[in-house]
Formats: structure tokens, C-alpha cells, sequence
């Protein structure tokens, strides 16, 4: 019984024990996951306390400071000398070589995220079929067969890097097909008022014959439509000793000026896309329209030496042209023709043959990324172009050796635990030379992205067109990082009070006529065209510049030859490649401040000064005058410039003031910043470049290099005296007054939380 009644107590014991096991089982399973949603909670709160504080927090100054220490002028060097040891033609395997190689460099670097995208465009190359090479002659008019000068099918070689196999010989890209022959009339620039001269002072009739100009003072392709406009037949092109050699200057291969053999390549095409699908980027299933429907030039191109340029312009007959026209070839009394005579006073005739070809080929962009950490929907854009007409250790190569420096840095910095605030998209584009063709493609193919999130573009083709200091170009809100930016950048040979860019910049630039140096608005020729003109995103070009107080260049003497050589850059323009560092420092910084800053650095009050002081320009020309004398009233444009400003003003007031405590008011004045670039986008166009839309800068329909405020407005008033419909034209006139207006109002709402009108009146 007692035995019994034991076994009865050990066993409820042994069940107390396991009662009192399991819940101490259960309290601790309780207690632990009570502790995991306790600590996911705290955790949830402790990241979106991290969240809220990095959105909220500015940039690491400190990295400004290992940006200048880390860039490296002999990493650029390396890059210079292999990028530009073979030529690099839009579309030929070395394209793709230097393409792939980029990438490749760019994710070894630490770039999180590299490709080439291709397109398939239309190209342009000179025939490879012997017999067939471009050339101009001058023949005897009476005896054609007897050839008295040819010019030379390619350049002299002057150094032992030029001579390379796959170098093209000397042509204009889109010329026509053709061989053409006649008189010969010499045309100065080939600019308009050159033409206007020719035919109204001088009364000579330009049709049929074939046009001989000097490079300079505009864009080629410009001179080639203004040739096709007088009915002339053909057009060579040749640059003068008195643009791109000085007088006892030495030449190339012993100095930095062009020898006499020398000769500018270069595209005649006027638009900035591929030809054969405007509007639309060139993918595989792309619409193309046929070659004929392209907007190419209709007669002969072709450019020759100024050596081969002085047998035609010594033999040429006619009144001696006016001293400003005359150039710099010895032993040439230069005459506008269109009679031309050999040595024995025999008539000889001009004739230019071209057999080039334009075919589909496919091109690459590289892009390349580093995500932002709190807003990576927000791109800032650093581009340079790839391709070149031959080694381009200027153009471009000298922008794209720099740019490869850049991206290290920033891999570097990235691998360090380093990340922006916003995306930062790096850019080498493809066929740029050919019509910015590259750019234009990635800006069309992404526009409905970029459109809504695009902070800003900053360019640097040819960063080393000179080496006296440093030139800029910018639409006027980036005018203020670029002088902030450039204070912070050692000088590249730092000497006395010149202890900075921004130093130097301001005692050697003499254009300004202020206590600031000049940042000029953008025309076109680079490839932030599309950027600014098709979508409306503000931009920056940037470039050493030669001394223009001493040498009245256009271009850089060897621009576009075959002598643009890494031994052209290695011995006379920056032999330690001090300067591309320099300009690498600079551009990385206005990256990093544009995509790392709390509040995005623009500045809205330079566009309202800009518009106010180019309108104050405006009215008191020569047009302005023009426009009150027919009776036109220009006081609701006033006005609308003068709201615009005004906004600009209030705008900036509110920039200052506003609660950095707050995420969603600092996306808001962001927003604004950004944004406000795309309210002069008009999107009809502009008169006869529907594809154009920017109705404050755009460039000149005369000179796609250069930049034309009002471009609609100042197009309509030109030449409107000698209109063959001056009802028409004015009537142009009062709809470009329109236009502006209207998106100098609209421009200025986009500035404000209301959606009310800032142009009621009473109708």
C-alpha cells in the first residue's frame, strides 16, 4: 500500500516537473519572439530614423577634398596615349574596340553598373575603290584630259604615330555624289552676308559655279546650305594660314599650328540625330525614311589642303576682294573670281569629284552608373564623346581620357563607402562628329524617363583646345556652381596671387567686362544640344581655352587633321597633363555638389537677369527698332519678362528659407530647380526646326555653333527688309512675340504652388 501510494506521489511529482518544464518552455519561446518583434520594431523605427536622417542630411565636404588629392594627371596620361594609339572612326571596329574596353575599365573601376548600347545609323566614309578617291583639279578648259593640279588624297605624314593604316583620308562626311566642273568663285566664310555681298554689292551671279571658302566663323554645314542657296554646284573648303597658322609660329611637328598639308574633316550635316530617324531613336525596329528624304547636302563637298587651296586661289582672275576677306597665303593676291587661268594665261575650270558613300552602320554609347542612396530617381549626367576623324587626342580623346580619371575616383570613393544622394550617369557617345548622333539617339530612346527626372548635363568634349584658362558655356541657373566649384580646383601651375581656376580664369579673361569671368550661353556642336534643346535640361560645357586677346581662332589650329596626335598633346600642350587634371578635379566636383547637395545647386535668379538683359538687348537693336516702326508693341513680352524675373527673385527668397528639417519641402524646391528648365520647351518647335524647342537658347539657324537668345524671334527678323513676302514675315514676327511670352509667363508658374494665371488681363 505504502509502496503504492509512493509510486502515486513520484509520479505526480514527476508531472509537477514537466508542468512546471513546459511553461517554462513556453514563457521562453514567448519571451523570445516577443524580443524579435519587440527588436523588428525597433529595428523598423531605428531604419526609418536612418532613412529620414539621410534624407535630410548634406553632403561630406571632406569629399571635395579627396576628389582634388586622388585625381591623378599620370593616370590621365596612360589614358591619352592608349586611347588615342589607333583611329577611332564613328562605326569601324575600333568603335567598338575602345567601347568595350570602356566598359570593361568602368566596372573594374567599381561603376556599379557599365554598358554599350548600340544604334544602327546612318554613316558616311569616301570610297576604298582605287580610281574613285575624292579630289579637286584644275583642268585646261579647252583640253580637260590635261590635269594641271590635283590635290593631294591624304596628308603628309610628319611623325611616325600618325602613320597608321586605318587613318580616313580627308573628307566631309553626307557630302553628295558627284563630279562637278566650272567657274570658281571665292566666298570668304561662306557665311550668309558673304553671299549677301557677292550678290548684292557685287552683282555676280553664284549659280552653276563652284565655291571656294575658308573654315572659320561657322559651322560647315552651314556654309555648304548657303552655297546650295545661291545655286552654286559644289563647295570647297580649306582652313587658311591666317586662322590656323600665324605667321613665323612654327607648324606641326614643331609646333601646335597647322602645317600646309594639314586639312579639316568634318560632317555637313546641319541636324543633331541620326538621319534617317528623326525624332525617333535608331533601334532595331525603328521607322527609317529612305536616304533620299534625309536632309542631306545636295551637291559636292570636299576639303583640301591650304597648299592645295593656294594652286586654285594664285590662279584665280577678277576684282581683289576686300581686305577683310583676304587671308594669309604667300604669294596669292586674293580675287572672288569665277575666272580662273593657268600659268600661260590659259581659261582652266575647277572640278571636284567625290564618290563617298552613306551606309547603315552601328554605333555606341557607353553608360555607366553609381546609384543614389536617397533619391536615385534624380540623374545627374556627366558625357563625353568617343569617336574622332582620326587619333582626336584633342578632339575628343583628351575629354574621354579625363572622364576615365573621373570614374576611378569615384569607383574609388564608392569602394570606400561613399555613395551620392542622387544617380550619377556617366556618357561616351558615339558618332557625335557625325551630328551628335550618339547622344541624341540615348536622349530620345529615354526621354520619357529623363524628361521627368534629368537634373542636369555637364559636358567636356575638347578640354584642351588651349591651355590659358578656362571657358565655359552653361544655361544661366548653373552659372553660380561653376564659379563656386572652380574656386576650389588648384590652379593647374599655380604662380603668385593665381592660386586657383577661378584665379586664373578671372585675370585672363577679358570678355566679361566684370568682376566675374564669362560663362557664355550654349549654341550647339556638342552633346548637350539634345540635352537642353530637345528636352529642356539645363547644361554645362566646359574647356581650356586658347589666349584670344593674342590669336583670332575659331578652332584650334590642328582641329579635325591627322596631326591631332597623343605627341601633339605629350610635347606642346600639356606635357604633365596638369591641365586635363585640373579639369578633371573641376568636373568631378560639379558632379558630386549637382548629385550629392542637399538643395540641387541652381541658381533661378541668374535665368531672370540673363532674359531681362538679353531683352533689354533685344529692344534696343537694330530689330527692336524695326518692330516699334511697323507698330508692334513689345510691352506684354516686357512684362512677361519682367514676371519672369520677379519669380526668379521670390523663388530664391523661398530657397533660402525653407525647413531643411523636412524631406518633402526640399523634394518640392528640388523639383523646382530641375523642372524650371523645361517651361521654355514649346512643343511645336521652333519655325522650321520643329525638333528644336528651347525658345530661349537654341542655336543659330545661321551658325549651329553659335547660340542665339530668342532664336524664333531673331530668325524671323532676319533679312526681313529684303523679304520676297514681308507681309508673311512679319506676320512670323507677331507669333514669335507670342510664343515667348507665353513661356516666359508659363516659366514662371512653374516656380510657384499656385496653378492661377500670371497673365490676367482684361481681354
Amino acid at each position: 500500500m505504502e509502496k503504492a501510494q509512493s509510486m502515486k506521489r513520484a509520479s505526480k511529482a514527476a508531472a509537477n516537473w514537466r508542468l512546471i518544464l513546459a511553461v517554462v518552455i513556453i514563457v521562453v519561446i514567448v519571451l523570445f519572439v516577443l524580443g524579435i518583434v519587440i527588436g523588428y520594431f525597433i529595428g523598423l523605427g531605428q531604419s526609418e530614423n536612418d532613412a529620414v536622417k539621410a534624407a535630410l542630411s548634406d553632403a561630406d565636404p571632406t569629399v571635395a577634398d579627396r576628389i582634388i588629392d586622388e585625381m591623378s594627371s599620370e593616370e590621365i596620361g596612360k589614358n591619352l596615349r592608349y586611347l588615342t594609339s589607333i583611329p577611332h572612326l564613328a562605326g569601324t571596329p575600333a568603335d567598338k574596340e575602345q567601347a568595350d574596353y570602356i566598359v570593361q575599365t568602368w566596372l573594374e573601376q567599381g561603376i556599379e553598373h557599365a554598358e554599350a548600347v548600340p544604334y544602327n545609323v546612318l554613316l558616311s566614309y569616301p570610297s576604298d575603290e582605287e580610281g574613285k578617291e575624292n579630289k579637286v583639279q584644275i583642268l585646261e578648259a579647252n583640253t580637260p584630259d590635261n590635269i594641271i593640279h590635283e590635290s593631294a588624297l591624304k596628308e603628309k605624314v610628319l611623325d611616325p604615330t600618325q602613320d597608321h593604316p586605318d587613318v580616313v583620308p580627308p573628307f566631309n562626311a553626307y557630302s553628295a555624289q558627284g563630279e562637278e566642273q566650272g567657274d570658281v568663285v571665292y566666298a570668304n566664310y561662306a557665311r550668309v552676308e558673304d553671299f549677301f555681298y557677292l550678290e548684292r554689292d557685287r552683282n555676280m551671279v553664284l549659280n552653276g559655279t563652284i565655291i571656294i571658302a575658308r573654315y572659320g566663323k561657322i559651322f560647315r554645314g552651314d556654309k555648304v546650305s548657303n552655297a546650295m542657296a545661291v545655286g552654286a554646284k559644289g563647295i570647297i573648303l580649306y582652313s587658311d594660314p591666317k586662322d590656323v597658322a600665324p605667321a613665323g609660329q612654327p607648324r606641326y611637328p614643331d609646333g601646335i599650328y597647322l602645317p600646309e598639308t594639314g586639312v579639316q574633316r568634318g560632317s555637313t550635316f546641319k541636324d543633331a540625330m541620326d538621319p534617317l530617324t528623326p525624332g525617333y531613336p535608331a533601334t532595331a525596329f525603328a521607322y527609317r525614311i529612305d536616304d533620299n528624304e534625309a536632309a542631306l547636302p545636295k551637291i559636292p563637298v570636299h576639303p583640301i589642303s591650304y597648299a592645295d587651296a593656294k594652286e586654285i586661289l594664285r590662279r584665280m582672275q577678277g576684282v581683289e576682294v576686300l581686305p577683310e576677306w583676304k587671308g594669309a597665303l604667300d604669294g596669292v593676291t586674293y580675287r572672288y573670281g569665277p575666272t580662273i587661268r593657268d600659268d600661260d594665261n590659259t581659261i582652266a575650270k575647277v572640278k571636284i569629284i567625290v564618290h563617298s558613300r552613306n551606309e547603315r552602320r552601328t554605333t555606341y554609347n557607353t553608360i555607366g552608373l553609381i546609384r543614389g542612396k536617397v533619391e536615385p530617381d534624380r540623374y545627374v549626367i556627366l558625357g563625353n564623346h568617343r569617336d574622332a576623324w582620326g587619333f582626336g587626342a584633342i578632339d575628343p580623346t583628351s575629354g574621354t581620357a579625363t572622364l576615365l580619371e573621373v570614374t576611378r575616383v569615384f569607383g574609388k570613393l564608392l569602394k570606400d563607402g561613399w555613395r551620392p544622394r542622387r544617380t550619377i550617369v556617366f556618357c561616351t557617345w558615339g558618332a557625335e562628329e557625325y551630328g551628335l548622333i550618339g547622344s541624341n539617339e540615348w536622349v530620345e530612346e529615354n526621354m520619357k524617363n529623363l524628361v521627368s527626372r534629368g537634373v542636369a548635363y555637364v559636358n567636356v568634349d575638347s578640354p584642351l583646345m588651349g591651355v590659358h584658362r578656362l571657358s565655359a558655356g552653361a544655361t544661366p541657373n548653373l552659372k553660380q556652381i561653376i564659379y563656386a566649384a572652380a574656386k576650389t580646383i588648384p590652379d593647374a601651375y599655380p604662380e603668385g596671387s593665381r592660386k586657383t581656376m577661378y584665379d586664373t580664369w578671372t585675370m585672363r579673361d577679358k570678355s566679361a567686362g566684370t568682376d566675374e569671368p564669362s560663362v557664355s550661353d550654349l549654341g550647339s556642336g556638342s552633346d548637350y544640344a539634345s540635352f537642353l534643346h530637345r528636352m529642356g535640361m539645363s547644361a554645362i560645357d566646359m574647356r581650356y581655352h586658347w589666349d584670344d586677346t593674342q590669336y583670332d581662332f575659331s578652332i584650334y589650329p590642328m582641329y579635325h587633321s591627322v596631326y591631332e596626335t597623343y605627341h601633339l598633346v605629350e610635347t606642346y600642350y600639356d606635357p604633365e597633363f596638369k591641365y586635363l587634371q585640373a579639369m578633371a578635379r573641376l568636373w568631378a566636383e560639379i558632379g558630386r555638389r549637382l548629385a550629392d547637395l542637399l538643395i540641387i545647386p541652381m541658381d533661378a535668379r541668374d535665368y531672370g537677369s540673363r532674359i531681362k538683359t538679353m531683352f533689354e538687348h533685344f529692344k534696343d537693336s537694330e530689330s527692336g527698332q524695326k518692330i516699334r516702326n511697323r507698330g508692334l508693341s513689345m510691352d506684354r513680352f516686357e512684362d512677361a519678362v519682367d514676371t519672369f524675373n520677379e519669380a526668379t527673385q521670390s523663388f530664391h527668397n523661398e530657397v533660402t528659407d525653407v525647413n531643411k528639417q523636412d524631406p518633402m519641402e526640399i523634394r518640392r524646391i528640388n523639383d523646382k530647380l530641375m523642372m524650371l528648365e523645361r517651361g521654355f520647351i514649346d512643343p511645336l518647335g521652333l519655325p522650321g526646326r520643329v525638333l528644336t524647342r528651347h525658345v530661349i537658347f537654341a542655336p543659330s539657324s545661321k551658325d549651329m555653333y553659335a547660340s542665339a537668345g530668342f532664336p524664333g524671334l531673331v530668325d524671323a527678323m532676319f533679312d526681313i527688309d529684303n523679304s520676297s513676302d514681308p507681309t508673311k514675315q512679319w506676320r512670323e514676327v507677331e507669333r514669335e512675340i507670342a510664343v515667348i511670352t507665353h513661356h516666359l509667363y508659363s516659366a514662371a508658374t512653374t516656380l510657384t504652388d499656385e496653378i492661377t494665371s500670371l497673365t490676367r488681363t482684361e481681354l
